[in-house]
């Protein structure tokens, strides 16, 4: 089978299903690392949740941390950062650390949703709801603070997010619409669209012509384009198509125009309890690449020539672990990597 020219990664929600506990999805989200890193995958990024029923990672930075600790090689980041919910300054110095620790290998990837439902949002926010600042200017500071650029005439200037690494993290920002895809190109920085999230093949093209055709190009910056995307292999087309029959996306729209991605039927109607607003629900096929491997290199080779990208990240949400691995040793072994599983 003719390898693929493309770079693979893996984003990790660290789920757990029926009656696993936290500190199991824990366990199995450092397992996992250790195995993309000797499959050879590019990076590994985890994901940020809170007061979630379904996935554990409520701090990226700290499991970061963990993670630097027991791989050696691979990269390592975050599926993101809720950028809301912090300040710039400090989730500079997170990361600053972090690259301290690990040079070279660390990605800060931002995410402009919550990772949670209203009452965690308020929660997360309430010593400084009174003075929040836009979302965009939110993310321009911070990529002065890790390039150590602040201007005169910023509150924060002179300012330095210390220990400086030799290499700061990669910053990336994630999204599922052209809104989020004009606003990476206009910063210059690298663009991943989360097709996991959004389901919607139609916009997601939009969404990587715009931040092209948007992005200037200069001797410092070129656009760099990732895609996010479900994908499940399995020894056949029918396994495959079985655990991605199970895969749905739960979209909820509230009545002032906010739209969001939940896990489930029961999370959208409390996500409206929560936020006392009347809202519509989609529950809509969550377009997973699947099958054997034969049938995914074809699948995944078609996207490429479409998007031209040359990055894929993974999002596997099969809910029995060994599976799961099983599909990622498979789908490491279509761009030439021969993974030997460790005891699970």
């Amino acid at each position: 089978m003719p390898e693929l020219n493309l770079q693979l990664s893996i984003l990790d929600q660290s789920p757990v299903h029926g009656s696993e506990t936290g500190p199991e999805a824990l366990q199995r989200t450092i397992l996992l690392a250790q195995c993309a890193e000797k499959w050879g995958y590019r990076r590994f990024w985890v994901a940020e949740h809170h007061n979630s029923e379904r996935y554990m990672g409520s701090s990226p930075e700290v499991l970061l941390s963990h993670l630097v600790a027991h791989t050696s090689r691979i990269r390592l980041g975050s599926g993101g950062v809720m950028l809301q919910h912090y300040s710039p300054y400090k989730v500079a110095e997170n990361f600053n650390l972090l690259a301290c620790l690990a040079p070279g290998r660390v990605d800060l990837g931002i995410g402009r949703g919550p990772g949670g439902l209203p009452r965690s949002t308020a929660a997360l926010q309430a010593e400084f709801a009174h003075e929040k600042q836009p979302f965009r200017n939110k993310l321009e500071e911070l990529q002065d603070l890790l390039g150590n650029q602040l201007q005169p005439g910023n509150p924060r200037y002179g300012l330095q997010p210390k220990p400086l690494p030799p290499q700061p993290a990669g910053l990336f920002l994630l999204g599922t619409t052209t809104s989020s895809a004009e606003m990476a190109a206009s910063l210059r920085i690298p663009y991943v669209f989360a097709l996991f999230l959004n389901s919607d093949n139609a916009v997601m093209h939009d969404a990587v012509q715009t931040y092209r055709r948007l992005f200037e190009t200069t001797a410092k910056a070129t656009p760099q384009v990732i895609l996010a995307l479900p994908i499940i292999v399995a020894d056949t087309d029918a396994e495959a198509a079985a655990l991605a029959s199970d895969i749905k996306v739960v979209r909820i729209k509230l009545a002032g125009g906010r739209t969001f991605t939940v896990g489930s039927l029961q999370a959208a109607e409390e996500f409206g309890r929560q936020a006392q607003e009347d809202l519509t629900v989609e529950v809509l096929e969550s377009n997973v690449v699947h099958g054997s491997p034969s049938t995914v290199q074809s699948q995944l080779a078609e996207i490429q020539a479409r998007h031209g990208v040359t990055e894929i990240i993974a999002v596997t949400a099969v809910k029995n672990f060994a599976q799961r691995l099983r599909s990622f040793q498979l789908l490491g072994q279509l761009v030439g990597h021969q993974p030997v599983i460790p005891g699970i």
